[in-house]
């Protein structure tokens, strides 16, 4: 209680002077103090790198991962800072304007609220501060642990009049937001592997909420895909074309169009300008955290082989019983044959070739003799590389391969 008391304490104490400079004066501050998150804290750079790495759609080369990267943290520090000039904001369209708010100011007339579905671009609470400046409306927000902390934000977030519901309350309390005739905003590219809900996203299987697409069904409310850009000390938003949900078509039919077609709109922005999108939160984890152990718990997997351990190939299996739905890549010596439901099989003739240049793996399993391949890795992007014997000291136990993967990995 009283540590994170003393954080929030030095939040405000930091962040206290942002309430007076202008706002390009707080992107600048916010671009140095990214370059510094990038380069000083290894965990933020390594997601951001990988993420970009498994957004396999758009074909980045590794010029552009470590660019869009170091501008996705630039962004995430200057909407930290942003906290303390939004709080001392009276006027929000000094900074936010919403270049086509006609379509959804009819429907809103009409008495046909609007759900903004949006997710985590640029400084994302402006879209919420900016509509509640116009009209009234709710959204669902994550509270975070820190209570002192997420008290102040949420007085931010609902200083024009808006109203923030927790999660565990969104359909009940979305339900009556939108009969009083105010509009409902969800931030739809969190990953949320418990949510039985899972789309493409930029080449990849992710896990996310429905929960826009089913009040939109139930209730007829039209989907507007709200986006935001920064330029020039400003931001800028846009409102999609509304998606109009079909209320004679099958539920599971409807969410599913209903989903895809608002992931699809958003996915198209985010493309436009990568480096203002949230890369460090981890939108494929495949897993909730009650199973493996943080260590193991990643989504994007290398698993090195070689000619001296061909005992593990009928123990493959396990690792697929460990990660149903992850990425997985095996590599592999030429001329050996593995097999691993739903992984990325590839070869190699000489141990240089184990060192790929290649940023997705967070997870690696070095099961050769190569000592280069641990440096390498984290270097990369991985924040673990674990060899044969460090996980059977973590198993504790002499037991087949398969036994000895699950007792190092699982929580138990």
């Amino acid at each position: 209680m009283i540590g994170r008391r003393l954080s929030f304490a030095l939040i405000l104490i930091l962040t206290w002077p942002m309430r007076w400079l202008p706002y390009q004066a707080i992107h600048r501050i916010g671009g140095w103090l990214g370059i510094a998150i990038y380069y000083l804290i290894p965990k933020f750079r390594k997601r951001c790198l990988s993420n970009l790495a498994l957004a396999s759609s758009m074909k980045l080369t590794e010029k552009q991962i470590r660019g869009y990267a170091k501008d996705s943290l630039q962004n995430l520090a200057i909407t930290c800072l942003e906290y303390a000039k939004f709080d001392a904001e009276k006027e929000i369209g000094r900074v936010a304007s919403c270049v086509n708010p006609e379509q959804a100011n009819l429907f809103m007339k009409e008495n046909k609220p609007v759900i903004f579905f949006c997710g985590h671009q640029s400084n994302w609470e402006i879209l919420f501060l900016e509509g509640t400046s116009r009209m009234p409306g709710v959204a669902i927000g994550r509270p975070i642990k820190n209570g002192y902390l997420y008290n102040w934000v949420l007085n931010v977030r609902q200083k024009f009049g808006g109203k923030i519901i927790a999660p565990q309350n969104a359909i009940r309390e979305g339900l009556r937001g939108l009969k009083r005739g105010c509009f409902l905003g969800i931030v739809g590219d969190q990953g949320m592997p418990d949510s039985g809900y899972c789309s493409p996203f930029f080449g990849r299987e992710a896990w996310t909420s429905p929960i826009a697409a089913i009040l939109s069904h139930r209730t007829g409310s039209p989907i507007i895909v709200a986006t935001t850009q920064r330029k020039e000390g400003r931001y800028w938003i846009h409102y999609s074309d509304p998606i109009l949900p079909r209320p004679e078509a099958p539920a599971e039919e409807e969410i599913d169009r209903l989903m895809k077609a608002s992931l699809s709109a958003l996915e198209k922005t985010i493309s436009e300008k990568p480096g203002e999108w949230l890369w460090s939160h981890n939108r494929w984890k495949q897993q909730t955290p009650d199973k493996l152990k943080p260590a193991f718990r990643h989504e994007s997997i290398l698993i090195l082989l070689s000619s001296e351990n061909v005992f593990l190939l009928p123990h493959l299996a396990a690792f697929r019983d460990l990660y149903p739905r992850e990425f997985i890549t095996l590599l592999v010596p030429e001329g050996m044959t593995a097999n691993l439901e739903g992984a990325e099989i590839l070869s190699y003739s000489r141990d240089e070739e184990l060192l790929m240049r290649d940023f997705r793996f967070k997870l690696v399993f070095n099961f050769t003799t190569c000592g280069k391949v641990k440096p390498h890795y984290k270097k990369l992007a991985a924040f673990n590389v674990v060899s044969l014997e460090e996980l059977q000291s973590l198993a504790g136990v002499q037991a087949s391969f398969s036994e000895t993967l699950k007792k190092a990995i699982l929580k138990i």
